[in-house]
């Protein structure tokens, strides 16, 4: 029995790790929006998914080829800096509204010299974290960072991406993690190599109390031996595409405004019906996730996730818009 409830306890607490990324990034896509964080003129362009595409595969093999190299200082600099920048992002939220609260009227009539303090906070903050993250790389210091980044980065690709893109991209993305994970095993290496120096693009979560993720061993080993598992790991990647179609269905199902010559989207309670519909459909993939995880192998999170995520919009769009266009005509 104790045996049981520690793998059920970590489903369950990753499921909530999960769920709070893809809220946090929701409530970012508003700010983010209104302060203008889209990264595409177009966000209903098919190239983007295409490009995307293209770079992940050729971020990978760079990846893979400095782990086969034993160079994992590199893959570790090269995580922390873009773990940096993403914390830089999300953090001017905060720090905009603790200004804005501080400040008052001042910070309309000092605007020029508050953006620097806004910019150099966000700088300093985020350095902070990012050595703490180096230091000190503990599994809930990792999954603290994580969520953040993991929040960060589906808000801004979920405002900047229309619905047709993203199904694009997860649906390509499905299909290279099942042969990345059950053909090639490459991701087997890249996984290892993650562990190994301790970075935020994968979550942690302890199946016993004594558990420590600096003393993690080789996640390869491990499986070879068919040992037993101290903790459950779910790539941040699992929980951000699926995150991307939520939050993209939340802003671009929504309401379109133009403000001097600029298109914005606002969230009605119809999209956020179908975001909400979506974030359940991808919940009902991670539950089957789950039940072939706790067999103990390797398993590929998107082709489930992914299309948890979909058939949810599908269901959700149908039920609330009472048509089959999707939001893509």
């Amino acid at each position: 029995m104790p045996g049981w409830r520690d793998e059920h306890s970590s489903v369950i607490a990753m499921g909530i790790i999960f769920v709070a990324t893809i809220g946090l990034a929701m409530l970012l896509s508003l700010p983010f929006m209104d302060m203008g964080y889209q990264a595409f003129e177009d966000p209903n362009d098919i190239t983007i998914p295409i490009l995307y595409i293209i770079f992940i595969l050729a971020f990978s093999g760079v990846i893979l080829f400095l782990a086969k190299k034993k160079k994992l200082g590199i893959i570790q600099a090269l995580v922390l800096f873009a773990s940096g920048m993403a914390l830089m992002y999300v953090l001017v939220v905060p720090f905009a509204y603790l200004i804005e609260f501080l400040a008052g009227d001042y910070v309309y009539i000092y605007n020029e010299e508050l953006s620097y303090l806004l910019l150099f906070s966000c700088i300093g903050a985020a350095a902070f974290l990012t050595w703490i993250l180096y230091k000190y790389p503990e599994w809930y210091v990792v999954d603290s960072i994580g969520i953040f980044v993991g929040a960060g980065i589906i808000a801004i690709l979920g405002i900047s991406l229309g619905i047709l893109p993203i199904f694009i991209l997860m649906i390509a993305l499905a299909i290279y993690d099942a042969i990345s994970v059950y053909k090639t095993k490459h991701m087997i290496d890249l996984a290892d190599a993650v562990v190994e120096k301790r970075l935020p693009v994968v979550l942690v979560v302890p199946k016993k109390k004594d558990y420590s993720f600096k003393n993690q061993k080789s996640l390869k080993q491990g499986i070879a031996a068919d040992a037993k598992r101290e903790a459950m790991f779910m790539g941040l990647g699992d929980i951000v595409f699926p995150g991307i179609l939520v939050v993209s269905a939340m802003t671009f199902l929504g309401d379109q405004v133009i403000v001097r010559g600029q298109t914005f989207w606002e969230p009605t309670m119809a999209s956020f019906g179908v975001a909400l519909c979506t974030l359940a459909g991808a919940m009902v993939g991670y539950s089957i996730l789950m039940r072939y995880v706790l067999k103990g192998r390797p398993q590929a999170g998107l082709p489930l996730l992914n299309s948890g995520a979909i058939l949810g919009f599908a269901v959700g769009y149908f039920l609330i818009f009472q048509d089959f266009s999707m939001g893509i005509w």
